[in-house]
This record gives C-alpha cells, sequence and structure tokens, in this order.
C-alpha cells in the first residue's frame, strides 16, 4: 500500500515528464487539454506541480456569468428552486385531510385508497356487513337487490338443482342465515 501523497490529484509515476515544452518535471498531476474542457472525462495531459498550479490558476469557474448568477451560484439554495413532485399515491389526487381519519394513529398507517371509507361509519354491524359479504352485496344495496341475489344463490346451491350434490349445503346455509338476518333489520323496510 502506498503512502498517501499531501498533494491532492497527484498520480504517482504518471509520466517521466510535464507536457509543457522544455520542462523536466515529473507529469503528476492531470489536467484538461483545455481550461474550458472540464465536462466530463475526455482528453487529458499530465503537468508539474508548477505548471498544475498555473493552469488552475487560469480556471474561473464564473468566466462570462453577470453578477446575478454568481450570486445565484454562490447561494446556499442553488439549485432548490426546482419543482418537486406531488406526494400523493398517484401524483394526482390531493392528499387527504386530517379530518379523514378518525384516529391520528389512522393517519399513519392508513393508505391513501380506502382511508375516506374507513373514516365514515358504517350504517351496519359487523355481523350484517358479513352477511352483505356472503351475498357479494355492498352497503349500498337495497331490499330488492338483495332478495334477488339470495333467491339467485339458492337456485344454484341448492342440492335439487345440483342433481343432488350437497357438496354445496354448507355454502346454502351461509346464505339462508345471511338473508334471515338482513331481511328483518330496518335499513331494508
Amino acid at each position: 500500500m502506498t503512502k498517501q501523497s499531501r498533494w491532492h490529484g497527484r498520480v504517482e509515476g504518471a509520466q517521466a515528464n510535464c507536457a509543457v515544452p522544455g520542462c523536466d518535471g515529473p507529469g503528476e498531476f492531470k489536467a484538461p487539454l483545455q481550461p474550458a474542457d472540464f465536462d466530463g472525462p475526455g482528453a487529458w495531459r499530465f503537468l508539474c506541480l508548477d505548471h498544475i498550479r498555473e493552469h488552475n490558476a487560469k480556471y474561473n469557474f464564473f468566466d462570462g456569468m453577470s453578477p446575478d448568477e454568481i450570486h445565484e451560484a454562490q447561494s446556499p439554495l442553488g439549485g432548490w428552486e426546482r419543482p418537486s413532485r406531488r406526494f400523493a399515491a398517484n401524483g394526482a389526487d390531493p392528499p387527504p385531510k386530517w379530518s379523514d381519519f378518525a384516529d391520528p394513529l389512522d393517519a399513519i398507517t392508513g393508505r391513501f385508497g380506502n382511508i375516506r371509507e374507513r373514516a365514515k361509519p358504517s350504517r351496519f354491524s359487523k355481523d350484517e356487513r358479513r352477511a352483505l359479504d356472503v351475498l357479494g352485496l355492498g352497503e349500498d344495496a337495497d331490499r330488492h337487490a338483495i332478495r334477488q341475489r339470495y333467491s339467485g344463490l339458492v337456485r344454484r346451491y341448492h342440492p335439487d338443482k345440483n342433481g343432488g350434490d350437497r357438496s354445496h349445503e354448507g355454502k346454502l346455509t351461509e346464505v339462508i342465515a345471511a338473508y334471515q338476518l338482513l331481511r328483518k333489520l330496518p335499513a331494508f323496510a
């Protein structure tokens, strides 16, 4: 392992001589061919310490800039004026309001898609919502939709309609129990 040089940028043994004609110093420091050729890797020449100092003294980052542009480049906020992306689920929807959350911890763990549905209190109990799920209906269903879905499912699962196959009796029992619970609710009167 080689010892760290006290000169930053030194390339030990890069070239025997400096690239400046007539200089016999070791070419240990990389410099672009032109001071303006600083846009990424390109053609390099190797210079001695004295000539690299001379080369660097000619380089002026602010060359060609107006005083306002120089002030802007030296500002600690330089580069932060670009617009940032929106912080939303898909970049188009506004984020939810804090009033949409029933509990502050819901705001931390919730996801944007279903926060508003969770925040609204349901008009049905847990058992009633499960009964609606058994029938494949949502909370917006009415009495007619419940009756229609019930009769369709009974026809599908009843052993008389399946050639005596009793493998769907468990599902049929669930459908009948769900309908019996829902038909008595005041929401469907």
